[in-house]
């Protein structure tokens, strides 16, 4: 039997249906906003010997059917997820790793599963919210719920849960998951807005939140399963006793030593290999490593509460900063960003707009002109590892970049090219999101990319205490992000915030803790922003000589199906003749690169004779395409044709059409009259002078003068040629006026 929920959140109901789908599963929940409805599952096994950290895995199975589509692969079902199915996941993940058991090492897998799509209504949002009520429900270890929520800001207000199209039309596009206690993750786009703006879009989403979160406390009272006891696995009895009886309080006097102006961490790996060799026989090596790892982490985290950091910096300093541009001569842009040791390279392409990528997932279907796509080789730590596609984290990570510049670009009308920008990651010490966006704001600038503003970012972190004592600390490195709570990213420009992400290792933050990582983000911003200008003050003013030139021109909408041609074969013989690209828009905008100009003109002439009407008094030099009996029908323009009666290609008299013009053959002919159906009519004879039409005569007779009994007019075929061209081929007896339409039409 089943169980009905209903929540009213902005002027909608969430509503929520237990126990009728996915009965099997430890808990499992049906959630629907609008049309759009999801299956939440949440089942767990028993951890596998020797797993050393949490096995959390999150799915969002995108099924095509639910938005009433049939996959457009070749196979016609669904295969990889898309990168929108990723965000999804990590969006979900998030905020509820830091809430389950630590030591948990049981495998934990959501599965989201979108059942209807209404294409107005996001499903990340109800992903969250329906893993944090599955977990809650379940059997599962869950320090929960927590509840999720969507911010929009138009024309001054507020949005909660924006549609499709008020995000569209929204400066702000902000997600917050949170429970009772805090903050958890938060995910944002937004166009330059003030710290203050941002700060009360916060509050306004965690409000909603705990909204979520009693509606699920009230769920769990009634039919929640009780959770199953989980007791952390504990240390081999003695070994921290015995490890501290070894190195007793020179550890502390090592750690102190490692954030002197030497930066020696030699002391502390010469007291663990002490350690080990001392007590190897007695516990295994890694018990030894893990206790003394430990250990000096919590003396790293009593320096940090005291404003001293493990590199020797204070709470507000950043590390050294250098920018560079012009790196790479081919790229189209390149620009080098190092924060310490944290080094990111960004390359610009530009393409034309026939490049947009076009996307085919479960949400409104979309193209995307701006791609920016992110690299974490193995060596930019020194490590040894995987090469191939990108994983979960460099999909995030450059989804957050491209978020951080995406409000700064200019538009299609200003830089019509697709725009990609690659960062690789040449060395790592933390943050390297932020540094891709600092590197590819040098390298977009680099290339000509007039964007509004150059875009910076940094990472805020966060120690405490336990308690109620906490520090938040600018910059935060390697170390610091894995010993401390908090790892709050903020991309903005002069003006304002463009981009956040919030995760976080405790059960949520405060209210403080969010303004003064704003208020600190700010002022790093503001100096990492200077270091860049150094580098380059403002975009170059054209783009580099390797990449396309973009010609726009328009043609008339009835004139689009002759450029591209049946099955797109003019079209391609264009570009394949030019070595140009041609992008036609629907309102008749034809975008043509190149990055010859040659090139460029070629394609833009053959576009423009394609598209060109004939008018009347206009010359042309044509190709003679057909011969009839009262006329030969020349090609003045490509794809077009006018005739030319026989009364018109000469001042005498032509016997037949073949004796002045042959099939292949290029004459020069006026335009006389083009009627309302089109038909053009030709006239040779106009240009000729009377030595050219004496001369070919001539050239015309036959010997003896009265060959074939032409010498003399043959009156009743100049009536036939008189009627014609007196009325335009409309013979009072018929004639040759039906033969003549058919065949022009």
């Amino acid at each position: 039997m089943s169980s009905k929920y209903e929540l009213p959140i902005a002027n909608k109901t969430l509503s929520v249906e237990i126990g009728k789908l996915a009965k099997k599963a430890n808990g499992s929940a049906t959630l629907r906003y609008g049309d759009s409805i999801i299956l939440v599952t949440a089942t767990t096994s028993d951890a596998r010997p020797g797993t050393d950290f949490f096995p959390l895995t999150i799915d969002f199975e995108e099924r095509m059917y639910a938005r009433g589509k049939i996959p457009g692969s070749f196979f016609k079902r669904e295969g990889r997820p898309s990168t929108d199915a990723i965000l999804i996941c990590r969006l979900t993940d998030r905020p509820l790793r830091p809430l389950f058991p630590k030591g948990f090492r049981n495998e934990v897998q959501i599965i989201t599963t979108p059942l209807s799509a209404d294409l107005e209504n996001p499903l990340d949002i109800l992903s969250i919210n329906g893993a944090s009520l599955a977990l809650s429900i379940s059997d599962i270890p869950f320090d929960g719920p927590l509840g999720a929520t969507r911010i929009g800001y138009i024309d001054g207000e507020f949005i909660i849960n924006p549609t499709f199209e008020q995000i569209s039309e929204s400066s702000l596009d902000l997600i917050v998951a949170g429970t009772r206690d805090g903050v958890m993750m938060m995910e944002s786009g937004a166009n330059q807005l003030d710290e203050d703006l941002v700060y009360d879009a916060i509050v306004k989403a965690q409000e909603e939140n705990i909204k979520l979160v009693e509606f699920q406390e009230k769920i769990v009272a009634e039919i929640g399963k009780g959770k199953t006891e989980f007791v952390p696995p504990a240390p081999t009895e003695g070994v921290e006793e015995e490890v501290l009886a070894i190195i007793s309080d020179r550890l502390k006097k090592a750690v102190e030593h490692s954030i002197s102006p030497e930066k020696d961490t030699s002391q502390i790996e010469l007291l663990k290999n002490e350690a080990l060799e001392k007590l190897e026989d007695k516990f295994e090596p890694n018990e030894i490593s893990n206790v003394i790892e430990s250990l000096s982490d919590e003396v790293y985290r009593l320096k940090m509460m005291e404003g001293v950091r493990p590199d020797g910096r204070g709470p507000l300093d950043l590390r050294p900063l250098s920018a560079e541009v012009g790196i790479v001569p081919r790229a189209h842009g390149t620009g080098l960003f190092e924060r310490g040791e944290t080094q990111a390279l960004g390359v610009v392409t530009l393409g034309s707009l026939g490049d947009v990528q076009k996307i085919d997932n479960i949400n409104p279907d979309t193209t995307k002109r701006f791609l920016l796509h992110y690299n974490f080789p193995p060596y930019s730590v020194g490590e040894v590892g995987r090469v191939g596609s990108p994983k979960r984290r460099e999909i995030g990570h450059g989804a957050l970049a491209e978020r951080a510049l995406t409000s700064v670009l200019p538009g299609e009308e200003d830089c019509p090219y697709t725009i990609r920008v690659v960062t690789e990651i040449m060395s790592s010490n933390g943050s390297t999101s932020m540094a891709t966006v600092c590197a590819s704001s040098l390298a977009l600038m680099d290339a000509g990319v007039a964007i509004e503003s150059p875009v910076a970012g940094i990472s805020i972190g966060l120690i405490t205490d336990g308690a109620d004592k906490w520090l938040t600390l600018t910059d935060i490195q390697g170390k610091e992000d894995h010993i401390g709570d908090m790892d709050f990213k903020v991309a903005g420009t002069k003006r304002g915030v463009t981009a956040i992400q919030l995760d976080m290792k405790v059960k949520g933050i405060s209210f403080d803790v969010v303004r003064s990582a704003l208020d600190q983000a700010k002022d790093a911003r503001m100096q990492i922003l200077e270091v860049m200008e150094g580098a380059i003050a403002e975009p170059r003013g054209e783009v580099s000589d390797f990449a396309p030139r973009i010609i726009k021109i328009t043609i008339p909408v009835d004139k689009i199906g002759a450029v591209i041609g049946s099955g797109g074969k003019t079209i391609r013989g264009i570009q394949e003749t030019t070595g140009a690209t041609v992008d036609i828009q629907d309102n008749g905008e034809i975008l043509i690169g190149a990055v010859d100009g040659d090139s460029s003109a070629k394609a833009v002439q053959m576009i423009e004779d394609l598209t060109k009407e004939a008018e009347v008094g206009q010359i042309y030099t044509g190709k003679v395409v057909k011969i009839l009996d009262f006329g030969a029908f020349v090609e003045i323009l490509p794809g077009k044709d006018g005739m030319v009666h026989i009364s018109e290609l000469a001042n005498y008299r032509v016997p037949s059409v073949e004796d002045v013009v042959s099939l292949g053959d290029e004459i020069t002919v006026i335009v006389k009259d083009v009627d309302p159906g089109g038909r053009i009519s030709l006239s040779r004879k106009a240009l000729l002078t009377d030595d050219d039409n004496s001369s070919e005569h001539q050239s015309q007779e036959k010997p003896g003068g009265n060959d074939e009994g032409f010498s003399e007019p043959d009156r009743s075929r100049g009536r036939r040629d008189q009627g014609y061209n007196r009325s335009r081929g409309r013979n009072p007896r018929g004639g040759n006026r039906g033969q003549s339409r058919r065949r022009h039409d």
